[in-house]
């Protein structure tokens, strides 16, 4: 009898152990995370463009948490990731501009939260844009680098030689110079629009045109006789490898789970996708953003980049001046590019639909958090620019939305302002790991906070981050290396506030002017001014932004 006892007590307790252990395995989440590149509010349900077409994006984001003022913390793609990925401000870590993030000192020396999951037991897969600079080593397995194609290539691809503008692009605009340390982005990048075409017989400068992939792909040719008849974009290649992925880790018996990132180039330029997506945007239908003449009068932006390095803050007033130079109305170079950027972004929303088919109809539905989200935002000529790397809203604005299963509650809005440094820490905190990330005394630690609260009660009034979003562009390269001598601006609820570091500043009320066309500080005082400062300096803590110092003096 005490035998069968000892036995059934034994067995009770081995029963126990192992609903344990399998509660363990429920409790550590699946993570997807869909990077999207350059793309604005443009999309379904973020109040952006009234005629965007994204019914994939907008299910996703019904089905889970909006974040209705999400902010890029440095409106610029390396940047913007390096910080996002590595859970540090730029003004931290002096990472501001396109240098790699692996020659930088802090960065370098910090987890990224491919290698923070990878050490906590995760399968760490991904393909396309996450870093600017991609590190295979940070992952379990990678497929496909970045490839910002199709470009149109004269003659026969060479290493290093250089693209050309899609060819109905008129000049100047299509012969946008190169930026200073962006390669290939001049005239086959940001000087170039327009739909996917049969390219037979059309020569310039007596060579033959032809469609290619980007130089990770060695500049193979990409085959376009027809819609019916022609290679998958880079994008389309993601899409299906994600799916096809998704759907093994679905179907396999492996208990361990994973942490899968899939990045899409567009909206980044060059704006060129199959012509189905044009069809949906009928240029005389085209509705352009709603831009005030004159804007720009009472900003700063055109003019401190007229001491600062050319090229760099002045490349959206150069896209901006060449795009409505290049036709004789100056409204259709604007329309043109539009209807191309909804074009990518309807695009873009069909790759998204493919990785969350394979979510949503299989067994990865009920243990897998999504988040979707963007590095910037992108202007579309408000204030005379086009182009991202400003400090305004539509720059700096992301669309964000995350969906945790057994936690979020469809169609939920957080209003309150966040930014990309806090995904970091909300998805450790979301798989319950730890938020030790500095690799050693050169690295640093988290800057965001978890959005858990948020996403458990949007209207949550516990939340520890700060009240305000910041971010920073770069203002030249003489102030690499010295963080306080950029350009900065803190975004609230209801308010936003830029100082340039001449000393120049910018406040908006966007409760009453979303599109930010009055300055309240443009020649007269303002009480809530002080305020923004306040919260500015607590912010960037413990650096004191130039532009203050300035007035200060003054």
């Amino acid at each position: 009898m005490k035998k069968k006892i000892f036995s059934f007590v034994i067995c009770f307790s081995l029963c126990i152990f192992l609903i344990k252990c399998d509660n363990n395995k429920e409790s550590k989440p699946n993570v997807v995370l869909i990077m999207i590149d350059d793309l604005n509010d443009y999309p379904e349900g973020f109040s952006g463009h009234p005629q965007a077409i994204t019914p994939n994006i907008k299910a996703l984001t019904d089905s889970g948490v909006k974040f209705k003022n999400a902010y890029s913390n440095d409106p610029m793609c390396g940047p913007s990731r390096s910080s996002m990925m590595t859970g540090i401000y730029p003004h931290n870590s002096s990472n501001f501009w396109q240098k790699s993030w692996l020659k930088n000192k802090v960065l370098k020396n910090t987890k990224t939260i491919m290698e923070k999951f990878m050490e906590n037991g995760y399968k760490v897969i991904g393909s396309g844009k996450i870093m600017h600079v991609n590190k295979k080593d940070m992952w379990t397995e990678f497929k496909h680098e970045a490839d910002y194609s199709p470009v149109a290539y004269l003659g026969e691809f060479k290493k290093g030689k250089k693209g050309i503008a899609h060819p109905d692009v008129p000049k100047p605009y299509r012969t946008i110079k190169e930026l200073d340390g962006l390669n290939m982005a001049g005239g086959p990048i940001d000087g170039s629009y327009g739909p996917l075409k049969n390219l037979n017989g059309i020569k310039i400068d007596g060579e033959n045109v032809r469609w290619a992939y980007g130089p990770s792909r060695s500049g193979k040719t990409f085959k376009y006789v027809d819609e019916n008849n022609r290679d998958l974009t880079p994008d389309e290649i993601n899409a299906e490898w994600a799916e096809k992925r998704l759907n093994q880790l679905a179907d396999s018996n492996d208990e361990k789970p994973f942490f899968l990132a899939v990045g899409f180039l567009r909206p980044h330029t060059p704006l060129i996708v199959p012509q189905k997506y044009f069809d949906l945007y009928p240029l005389d239908k085209i509705k352009l953003a709603n831009i005030k003449e004159n804007d720009k009068e009472d900003t700063y932006l055109h003019k401190v980049s007229q001491f600062e390095t050319p090229g760099r803050s002045v490349r959206s007033i150069e896209m901006y001046k060449n795009l409505v130079s290049s036709y004789e109305d100056s409204e259709e170079g604007l329309k043109r590019f539009t209807q191309a950027y909804l074009a990518c972004v309807t695009a873009v929303d069909d790759n998204v639909g493919q990785v969350m088919n394979a979510i949503n109809n299989s067994k990865l539905k009920n243990n897998t958090i999504v988040v979707l989200v963007s590095d910037h935002g992108w202007t579309m000529g408000e204030k005379d620019h086009v182009y991202k790397n400003s400090l305004w809203e539509e720059s700096t604005r992301v669309p964000m939305t995350i969906r945790v299963p057994k936690l979020t509650n469809p169609g939920s809005i957080v209003d309150h302002p966040v930014s990309l440094i806090d995904i970091y820490p909300t998805l450790l905190d979301l798989a319950g790991l730890d938020t030790n990330t500095k690799k050693n005394e050169l690295g640093r630690s988290l800057d965001g906070y978890s959005l858990k609260p948020f996403l458990k009660n949007p209207n949550t009034n516990d939340w520890k981050g700060y009240n305000g979003a910041l971010s920073v562009v770069y203002s030249s390269d003489k102030n690499a290396e010295i963080p306080s001598n950029h350009h900065y601006s803190v975004r609230t609820k209801d308010w936003r506030y830029i100082i340039y570091n001449t000393g120049e500043e910018e406040l908006y009320n966007n409760s009453i002017d979303p599109k930010e066309w009055n300055n309240l500080l443009f020649n007269k005082k303002h009480p809530k001014r002080d305020e923004m400062i306040k919260v500015l300096k607590e912010m960037t803590y413990p650096i004191i932004p130039q532009g203050l110092r300035v007035l200060e003096n003054n």
